[in-house]
């Protein structure tokens, strides 16, 4: 009762985040979400229709990021939470992550979009060892801002309504940055085309490099504010303003060994995976099930994920009233039932009535219920962390590996097994939203049910989880 009571004292000593805190947090990762669109929309087009690469090496490069960042973001975690006198980290340990990320971002991202300098005429495999270069690094760096900006959560704040806050505000800049980059291509690519039936070609390579270009200037400014306005503290500073003990200020991080013997945190992880799986497959198949099933104009490929993005930032305003009010396991329920009432709507649906009418509040359940889904299994986490904020890095980033590893076989998979002439691709992109993508999100909602960190108060979720597991392992 002393502990639980000393908890809520510490609670209500923390001073509120400002809401242009919150703000300045939300823009962190900016740069991050520009670069990420760029990558899974338009990496595979620009280098098989502009640098002219075989299907088979433009997918071979985005395998090899996505090795690479799921390699990465545990690395990044791990060393991250490791307190450092080195005099740069002075500036905050997560900050100094994100800005040694941030470097490598700008470095290398716009060498991906460009014509290979000095070796065009090359051999492909040539250019393909120049590209892996810069894909990599960039990687490392990507996952250093990711990690480092998702484990300042609960450095920032220990109120579970203030986590929530953060989560979403980061996600609807998330939103904003997709919303942004399609904006743009549409304009550079369609306003300054002469011919509105043109394919995309060589010729078009330097209006990706103005793509990259805009949006990465956007998440340079964003990335500069956000160093300007959030300040993070020391542990050591954090606590001792709130009163609490000696011995918490100087407690060291736990050893990944003894983190990974904890079974909740392979709950968490089958909660986040399935939540992120649901969320970037429906992003990448949806245009192939409108083409290919629905036969719809190709200006749908820009307005229906365009309507789906708006879904996901009107939800995104909501998310953290409703977990504040109803809990982390009902909130899970409502994203997840909007998600499987969309995949029931298209296995169920007429085709030609989902074509001419559902297909607009179908888009919209899926934006929503995955934007849903995914910042409540986010806020999920950042409880699960609580006052244990010197492992946050490292869990973050192991949840972030099972993501990666995950979409990457499950892409390799449904490329694989995709069918080889038209008359039998009709339908496939429609069983994979419908029992892939609601299998996921099914997944998710059973681990939610039956996951210990979505029932805990308020209180206990920042309570010690290894003391407590000690505890329950004496009993």
């Amino acid at each position: 009762m002393n502990t639980v009571q000393s908890i809520e004292d510490e609670l209500q000593q923390r001073p509120v985040l400002q809401f242009k805190q919150k703000l300045a947090y939300g823009i962190g990762h900016i740069l991050n979400d520009v670069c990420a669109s760029m990558w899974f929309t338009y990496l595979l087009v620009y280098y098989e229709k502009i640098l002219l690469f075989s299907a088979t090496n433009a997918g071979l490069v985005l395998l090899i990021g996505q090795v690479a960042d799921a390699l990465a973001t545990p690395f990044v975690g791990l060393h991250s939470d490791i307190e450092d006198n080195f005099w740069l980290c002075q500036y905050g340990k997560r900050k100094t992550w994100h800005l040694i990320g941030t470097v490598c971002v700008l470095g290398t991202f716009p060498f991906m979009f460009s014509q290979c300098l000095g070796c065009q005429m090359s051999h492909q495999w040539a250019q393909l060892v120049y590209y892996t270069v810069f894909v990599c690094i960039f990687q490392f760096g990507w996952a250093a801002v990711q990690i480092s900006h998702l484990s300042l959560i609960p450095e920032l704040t220990a109120l579970e309504k203030e986590r929530t806050a953060l989560i979403a505000i980061r996600y609807t800049f998330t939103v904003f940055s997709n919303v942004l980059v399609y904006s743009v291509t549409w304009a550079v690519l369609h306003i300054t085309s002469k011919e509105s039936t043109k394919q995309i070609n060589p010729e078009d390579a330097s209006k990706f490099q103005m793509i990259v270009l805009i949006g990465m200037s956007v998440g340079l400014l964003t990335t500069i504010l956000f160093h300007m306005f959030i300040k993070e503290y020391s542990r050591s500073s954090r606590l001792s303003t709130t009163g609490a003990s000696r011995e918490q200020s100087q407690r060291q991080p736990s050893s990944p060994v003894s983190i990974l013997k904890n079974r909740e945190l392979y709950r968490l992880a089958l909660i986040y995976m399935p939540s992120r799986l649901f969320v970037n497959l429906v992003q990448s198949y949806v245009p192939f099930y409108l083409q290919d099933t629905l036969h719809m104009a190709a200006t749908s490929l820009a307005v229906i994920p365009l309507i789906m993005y708006l879904s996901s930032f009107k939800v995104s305003f909501t998310i953290h009233c409703i977990n504040a009010k109803v809990g982390r396991l009902v909130s899970y329920t409502i994203g997840a039932s909007m998600g499987l009432g969309a995949c029931g709507w298209i296995y169920f649906g007429n085709v030609d009535r989902i074509e001419s009418l559902f297909i607009y509040p179908v888009s919209m359940l899926l934006g929503g219920g995955g934007s849903m889904m995914l910042v409540t299994s986010l806020a999920i986490i950042a409880d699960y962390i609580g006052q244990n904020t010197e492992n946050g890095a490292f869990i973050y980033g192991l949840m972030s590996f099972t993501d990666k590893l995950s979409n990457g076989i499950a892409v390799l998979l449904i490329q694989y097994m995709r069918c080889t002439n038209a008359r039998s691709c009709e339908y496939y992109y429609k069983d994979i939203l419908v029992f892939v993508c609601g299998g996921s999100a099914m997944v998710g909602l059973m681990v939610t049910f039956g996951s210990r960190a979505c029932h805990r108060s308020r209180v206990t979720s920042v309570i010690d989880y290894d003391h407590l597991d000690s505890e329950e392992a004496g009993r």
